[in-house]
């Protein structure tokens, strides 16, 4: 599933094709929301932003298109009326004279009204973006040992969308790593030192990932691999899908768990578990 950084470098690009600009004809693929096109159809988008993994597309009459694109979800800029090739469902295009903006293959898209947008379920409880400007480590250290959330496990609480907005699977192992922290611990069990470097990693981490494409390892090694032969998915991560293969910090296997539904990679080195 895209993660946050992956939706906001998305948004840039709907925002570099269709922001400020009139959709000529806007289509929708699911049937339920065909009664909006003749709506959105004609107006002015005013807006492209992004809360965590959800895309809000803007228009000059107050409505709202949400998307969250899920597990199969993508989004392309191409020539306005210009489709890619591919098997994938159209689901939503908003066409300019010059650019279209097209969603395939989400299914969690909405158009809200200005109430509706303010009161809605998934967007109401959402924590603190952590790629908004306004998001600081302090905010989340004080999260993370607010009373909702410091008996909880770590594995599963970053990636609760109430506790911070935006990451994933892929951030909340690379972001446990880099503060040396195993998932199974709860913040209650942890160090000073511990919490801070972990509230440091989530308001860090994700913000390097968007500004490189979607590296959280160091730079400067990944930079070396892909310059001696390494595939970018070999280079951008320092633990994720590497199960079995060496730790860059310690030359310690890189081991898989389960947490919750999805596997999460740890070393077992720079990741002690919970005693006891």
């Amino acid at each position: 599933m895209p993660e946050g950084p992956e939706i906001r470098r998305a948004a840039d690009a709907v925002s570099d094709a269709i922001l400020g600009k009139t959709a000529l004809e806007v289509r929708f693929g699911l049937e339920p929301l065909k009664r909006f096109e003749p709506l959105l159809s004609g107006r002015e988008v005013v807006r492209v932003s992004t809360r965590g993994k959800a895309m809000l597309i803007g228009f000059d009459n107050g409505l709202t298109t949400f998307s969250h694109n899920q597990l199969y979800g993508r989004w392309f800029t191409v020539p306005a009326y210009q489709y890619p090739e591919n098997e994938r469902q159209l689901r939503l295009a908003i066409h300019t004279s010059n650019r279209s903006a097209l969603l395939y293959s989400a299914s969690d898209i909405q158009v809200l009204d200005p109430d509706q947008l303010q009161q809605h379920p998934f967007l109401s409880r959402l924590g603190p973006d952590v790629l908004a400007a306004t998001s600081s480590a302090d905010e989340v250290l004080q999260r993370l040992l607010a009373k909702p959330f410091v008996n909880r496990r770590l594995g599963l609480l970053l990636t609760d969308q109430s506790f911070v907005a935006g990451l994933g699977n892929y951030l909340r192992c690379e972001i446990l790593f880099l503060a040396e922290v195993d998932p199974g611990l709860k913040p209650k069990e942890c160090s000073q030192e511990q919490l801070a470097a972990l509230a440091q990693a989530i308001i860090e981490l994700p913000r390097q990932s968007y500004a490189t494409g979607g590296i959280t390892s160091d730079l400067a090694r990944a930079e070396f691999l892909m310059k001696n032969g390494a595939s970018f998915e070999r280079a951008r991560f320092n633990l994720f899908r590497r199960e079995g293969l060496p730790c860059y910090r310690c030359a310690t296997l890189i081991r898989k768990r389960k947490i919750g539904s999805q596997s999460c990679y740890v070393c077992p080195k720079c990741q002690p578990a919970a005693k006891g």
